[in-house]
């Protein structure tokens, strides 16, 4: 028994009995975590293939155990996470892509439990080796079975923006120039990055720093995750530096840590002092903070979880008082539709990100990336852009069918697309993105919108509408509402009438429509 105990027993025999049971219920409580420990070495050691790994995030207990080992596991944790993200992925391309990036943290993680002297470091470096093995040979796996198929590899990535690793993502040099234009301005003028649903917004800030100068840091935070969601002040700005800070790790850029509990009883001051060592750290570079999806936070003070003066503010003085700071917003709104951020963000600069130029769309169609094997005829190219008009995410869509089909075909044509092979794949991109269509019919437009829309591509591919026509058909229908198309860049006015601008959108809406023209 403990000397200590013994002393404080005799001097005080009821402290000594409850210091005996606070010992006892110490080591019950040490032997519970080292069992829990070993349980969670064991379970990731039985990990034998991708797919036993891909699971193993939903059943370790790292937020329950004390660091160092937490750290441990959540290393691994992550891992997992991101295996099941990587698999998740649907062509091989993009699983080789995802797993390769998994390979290169692994292998950051093992040279740093080889040099760390953590007890815990010995026990778990094989399990972290053996991952490796598991994932490295999966690669080979799916690089072997697409030589032997003879596939073609399709790299065009449909449901998420596009991250830094992903070669795939070009062009939108003249905005990255106009950015590093305005971050210059001496007058520091906040900036909006404007443009619709997948137009590729996200994108571009995920890899904006391929396109500035390395004297500009861009620090990247999502408003419609965390930040938007919290229920409080310490929660928005907890998770508002927890963004800018992983985006920072991202551009080999380490800022100061900031925990809730530092935030809790002033949030606004602490969260401004952590601004200050900020700053520090960055010196001489200028930081970009971009916020995605500011609407969100708008409809967060709309339903009053958020005071206007209180987040606005805050942002209207970092924009006019922090001169290493630059602040860039990012949504599907213009800066009108939201007066309460005009009146704080003054002289906001408008960045509108609309259709891919066209030699980039081509470049995106004939080389995504190195190696693509796919090569079309010229008139199959034309079509493709003349039918998505180079909308960036039309053009994947498109894209990644005509791969898909084609490798239904047979090798001795399957690397040549044709126009007939375009105008197939058309079918099958009309279903498999049909979660972007049916965004635009039932959160985009309203009931007036939508019978403007089904009533003009009723008429066939490069129809013109005149306005007389529309009132004659739907007489109820106002110059807002022709306004509101507009501004959504789903029509556009040709004379005295209007047009689609994507064929694509027009035969989502035109699918059931009758023609007004034709015979019953």
């Amino acid at each position: 028994m403990d000397k200590h105990i013994i002393l404080i027993g005799k001097r005080n025999p009821t402290e000594g009995k409850a210091a005996i049971d606070y010992l006892s219920t110490s080591r019950q409580r040490w032997a519970a975590q080292a069992a829990q420990i070993e349980l969670d070495a064991w379970s990731l050691e039985c990990c034998a293939n991708v797919k036993d790994i891909r699971h193993t995030y939903q059943k370790l207990t790292s937020g329950e155990i004390e660091s160092p080992i937490s750290n441990l596991l959540n290393i691994f944790s992550r891992i997992s996470e991101d295996v099941d993200a990587a698999l998740n992925q649907r062509s091989n391309y993009n699983q080789r892509l995802a797993m390769k990036a998994v390979i290169d943290r692994l292998n950051t993680n093992l040279q740093d439990l080889t040099r760390s002297s953590d007890k815990y470091s010995k026990r778990f470096y094989p399990i972290a080796k053996s991952w490796h093995k598991i994932i490295t040979n999966h690669v080979e796996q799916l690089a072997q079975e697409v030589e032997l198929r003879q596939e073609i590899d399709s790299p065009y990535i449909l449901a998420v923006p596009l991250t830094q690793e992903q070669a795939i993502f070009s062009g939108r040099n003249d905005i990255g120039i106009r950015i590093e234009q305005l971050i210059l301005d001496r007058r520091r003028p906040p900036l909006l990055l404007y443009g619709q649903r997948r137009m590729g917004k996200t994108s571009l800030l995920n890899n904006l720093g391929k396109l500035l100068p390395n004297s500009i840091i861009p620090l990247f935070v999502d408003l419609q995750g965390a930040p938007s969601s919290a229920s409080n002040y310490t929660g928005f700005l907890y998770n508002l530096a927890r963004g800018m800070i992983s985006s920072g790790k991202k551009q080999a850029v380490t800022l100061p840590s900031l925990t809730r509990e530092t935030l809790a009883n002033d949030p606004f001051t602490y969260f401004d002092e952590w601004l200050d060592q900020v700053e520090e750290v960055l010196k001489p570079n200028t930081a970009l903070l971009m916020l995605d999806e500011f609407e969100v936070l708008d409809s967060a003070i709309t339903k009053g979880r958020f005071d206007e003066q209180d987040v606005l503010g805050m942002l209207r003085h970092l924009i006019q008082h922090r001169p290493r700071f630059k602040v860039m917003l990012a949504g599907s709104h213009t800066i009108e539709e939201y007066q309460r951020w005009a009146s704080y963000l003054i002289n906001v600069q408008v960045l509108h990100i609309s259709y891919l130029k066209e030699e980039e769309a081509r470049k995106l169609i004939e080389y995504p990336v190195k190696d693509f094997t796919l090569r079309y005829e010229p008139d199959a190219v034309e079509r493709v852009l003349q039918i998505t008009r180079c909308h960036p995410f039309l053009v994947q869509l498109l894209c990644s069918e005509i791969v898909a089909y084609k490798n239904e075909q047979d090798p001795s044509v399957r690397r040549l697309a044709t126009l007939a092979d375009v105008e197939a794949a058309v079918t099958e991109a009309l279903s498999t993105g049909s979660f972007f269509f049916a965004d635009i019919q039932n959160n985009q437009v309203n009931a007036t919108g939508l019978a403007i829309l089904r009533s003009i591509a009723a008429r066939g591919e490069g129809a013109v509408v005149s306005k007389n026509t529309i009132y004659q058909q739907l007489p109820d229908v106002s110059e807002n509402a022709f306004q509101r198309l507009l501004q959504r860049e789903l029509i556009e006015e040709v004379g005295d009438g209007y047009g689609f601008q994507v064929e694509l959108i027009r035969r989502w809406f035109a699918r059931g429509v009758r023609s007004p023209t034709s015979t019953p």
